[in-house]
This record gives C-alpha cells, sequence and structure tokens, in this order.
C-alpha cells in the first residue's frame, strides 16, 4: 500500500524485500563466521532498538557485506552491487533480503527499495564508498544521505576493520587468528525534507554526514587500537562512477 507520505516525498517500492531467510540465518552463521575469524561487535548500542535506520559503513574487504548483514544488531538489507546476483548466488541474496544495485546508472529502483524497508520500520544498509578501498571514505556518494534526508531516519555509521589484510588485493579474506572489529558509531540525524530537494541540498548533506561518519571512524581506530589495510594493490581498484565526494587531491 501506498500512503499519504509517499505522495509527498518519493515513492517507495511497493513489496518489503524478503525478510525470512534473513531472520533464520543470522544465529546460525554469526557463529560459523566466530569459528574462522574473532568477531568483536562494538557500540551496538548505537542502534535504535525499532523504527527505521540507515547504516552507512565504510568498506574495505569482500566480506564487509555479510559482516554487516549478520553481525548488526538487527537484520540489515544492505545495497549489493547487481553484479552480485547472477546465478545461484543471486537466488540465495534476494531470499535473504539483500538489494540489487547498479553501480553505474541510477537506480530508482533500489532508491524506492530502500524506502520501503526505512518506512516500514526496517535497516538499510549503504556502503557510500561503492565499492572496496582503503576505508577512509575518500569518494562518498549521495545515497545515504539522500535516503535520511527524504526519510528522517538516523544515520549509524560503522567501521569494518580487520575485513582485508594490510596491502591484500580486493577479494582476500582476512588471516584465520586476524580479529575482525564491526564497530557501530553515533547516530547522525538530518530533518525530513519534502520537496524540492536540490542537489545542492543533497551534496551538502553529503558533506555533513561524511565529516560525522570520518569522525567516528576515527574513534573507532583510536577505540581499537587497530588501523585500516591501506589502499588496493596497484591495478586492482574497481572502476566506480564520479557521482559523489571526491576530494580534489583524488580527482585527475
Amino acid at each position: 500500500m501506498t500512503g499519504a507520505d509517499d505522495l509527498e516525498l518519493p515513492r517507495s517500492s511497493e513489496q518489503h524485500p524478503a525478510t525470512g531467510l534473513l531472520h533464520r540465518l543470522r544465529p546460525t552463521a554469526a557463529w560459523l563466521i566466530r569459528r574462522r575469524w574473532p568477531v568483536r561487535v562494538l557500540g551496538a548500542e548505537h542502534v535504535p532498538a525499532e523504527g527505521g535506520v540507515i547504516l552507512a559503513a565504510n568498506h574495505v574487504g569482500v566480506i564487509d557485506g555479510p559482516l554487516l548483514a549478520i553481525f548488526a544488531p538487527r537484520p540489515v538489507h544492505a545495497l549489493t552491487k547487481q553484479e552480485m546476483f547472477a546465478g545461484r548466488l543471486g537466488g540465495f541474496l534476494h531470499a535473504a533480503g539483500q538489494i540489487p544495485l547498479d553501480r553505474y546508472a541510477a537506480d530508482p529502483a533500489a532508491i524506492r527499495t530502500c524506502l520501503r524497508v526505512v518506512r516500514d520500520g526496517g535497516v538499510a544498509g549503504i556502503f557510500p564508498e561503492g565499492t572496496r578501498g582503503d576505508g577512509l571514505l575518500g569518494r562518498f556518494h549521495h545515497g545515504a544521505a539522500y535516503l535520511a534526508l527524504v526519510t528522517g531516519a538516523p544515520v549509524v555509521p560503522v567501521t569494518m576493520i580487520g575485513t582485508r589484510p594490510s596491502g591484500a588485493g580486493s577479494n582476500a579474506l582476512p588471516a584465520r587468528e586476524g580479529g575482525i572489529d564491526v564497530v557501530f558509531g553515533a547516530a547522525w540525524r538530518t530533518a525530513q525534507q519534502p520537496w524540492p530537494r536540490t542537489r545542492e541540498h543533497v551534496r551538502e548533506t553529503s558533506v555533513l554526514l561524511r565529516l560525522h561518519m570520518l569522525s567516528e571512524l576515527d574513534g573507532a581506530l583510536a577505540r581499537t587500537r587497530r588501523s585500516l589495510p591501506g589502499p588496493l594493490p596497484a591495478g586492482q581498484s574497481e572502476d566506480d562512477p564520479d557521482t559523489g565526494l571526491v576530494p580534489p587531491s583524488q580527482k585527475l
């Protein structure tokens, strides 16, 4: 059903992503992952126990998405690159409630699905960097800020630490003895904004959200006394459209 709020603000998808498999698998998946790697979850109290929430995480390793979905205090419907939805894995991801995203073109279907999740009181997960890298938020897409503007939901920063060995390639897994920290930071809010939302307004909101996430990232590294793995090896970075914030030093 489409409510009155949807008529005043961007429309949501008609259907909420699947939830059954996501809820059922989390305890078993967490147990299996912890048999291979020690995983600590810090700051879980920052995630509201109910109501729509947006989790915005840095992205350094191939297992960041599964870790976010499994170890967040609440089940997460995460935006996941559509290339992952091929074959049997795609069927599993759909059944687990993950949301396919076309990173190279406007994807209103993915945005509407995220809006449905948040408006239904669920948790949407986003990696603003768009692809794996050093995890320092050098590139920052506008999706999380846009969802926050449209819904008024809190954005909780998440810092992934230890999900890729230092200097290793984008598909590398952590060493078995390496510990993984998933750190949830203080929530950030912006006022819900009906029409019109200009590109400049979205960009300004992205700047503020990125500054907050950088502050929480620094706090997570200090709290854990750890560091991020550094940049990917030469030639390992995926092409990524310049649709977000890119510091001047990184522009060609």
